[in-house]
């Protein structure tokens, strides 16, 4: 649609990995296939165990529920587009669908964001004041804490995605990368974005550091304790209910802060595309295996699952 001497964008097309030979576009494309159903069979097995199994309906796992759910739309959210695009090479996305996906994509991370700080407070509770646990963390308490941490999301998407695509786009349509986030989609504005941006990086930074000092600090008080318990086994427990969610915390926050606190020198678009699957799609498909793995009781009701499941197919 013309408008003057600039063509009015309402369209865009992802790049994605299109600068690679075909052949490791259809190799991309198995690996990604296959960390997809890692990902969606992996977080829907820590749902379906940690909801059949009564023994696991302790706050821990109720937030690891959501977690799972997080996970699995944050994930939907980008990776069957990017498959598209290395199978099809099915690279236009409209603008409405574009929007769409930037809405989610921030709606998912920044609710991950404030839940991570919210199971930090959990373990914090159950470590540091065990007698009160119980009457503090009721299944109420979750329940807003969990409903806080999705909305949380909300503002940050609605104010965020509005704003960027409320700008005239003209010229270009290509998005150098294989989603529409934030900051290859800025570069093809044509207005002035300076208190967009200035917006951006505070919030950014809001979000990302508010939930951040809580979990570091509920780890801090943590750690304390721990040094302070008289027994060797006392401590070995109470690391191991908080290891997992550790490594998880760590995978999340240095992924993400790798992508977009770089020194903009450092952050060609090839390797943000890089950096970007850690968070996309390693962390999701890794999280259940981690929770599973270093979990002796998730671990002891999948098992029981699996051998009710091959039970009944035993004629």
């Amino acid at each position: 649609m013309a408008g003057g001497n600039c063509t009015i964008v309402n369209e865009f097309v992802l790049l994605s990995f299109s600068a690679l030979q075909p052949k490791l576009q259809a190799l991309l494309f198995l690996l990604f296939l296959t960390t997809e159903l890692t990902t969606l069979m992996g977080n829907a097995l820590i749902i379906l165990v940690t909801t059949v199994d009564c023994g696991l309906h302790s706050p821990m796992y109720f937030f690891l529920r959501n977690l799972s759910l997080l996970e699995i739309g944050f994930n939907l959210v980008i990776v069957p587009k990017m498959l598209g695009t290395l199978l099809a090479h099915d690279t236009n996305i409209s603008f409405l669908n574009c929007a769409v996906q930037m809405y989610f994509f921030f709606f998912f991370g920044a609710s991950e964001c404030f839940l991570l700080a919210t199971m930090a407070y959990d373990r914090y509770l159950a470590i540091c004041d065990p007698l009160r646990y119980p009457v503090i963390m009721s299944h109420k308490a979750c329940v807003q804490l969990a409903a806080v941490s999705w909305l949380s999301g909300l503002p940050v998407a609605t104010v965020q995605t509005t704003w960027l695509f409320s700008f005239p786009f003209c010229g270009s349509n290509q998005v150098n990368h294989f989603f529409c986030d934030s900051p290859p989609v800025l570069k093809l504005v044509c207005a002035d974005t300076a208190l967009f941006e200035i917006y951006a990086i505070v919030g950014t930074i809001l979000v990302v550091m508010a939930p951040c000092l809580l979990i570091l600090g509920s780890y801090v008080c943590i750690g304390f304790t721990i040094i302070r318990m008289p027994s060797a086994e006392g401590k070995r427990k109470a690391f191991s209910t908080c290891s997992s969610h550790l490594l998880v915390v760590s995978l999340f926050y240095g992924s993400g802060s790798l992508t977009y606190f770089r020194p903009k020198s450092n952050n060609s678009p090839e390797s943000k595309k890089l950096l970007s699957l850690s968070y996309t799609v390693v962390t999701p498909m890794l999280n259940p295996i981690i929770y599973s793995l270093r979990n002796k009781e998730v671990k002891t009701t999948f098992r029981h699952i699996l051998h009710r499941a091959l039970g009944s197919w035993k004629f």
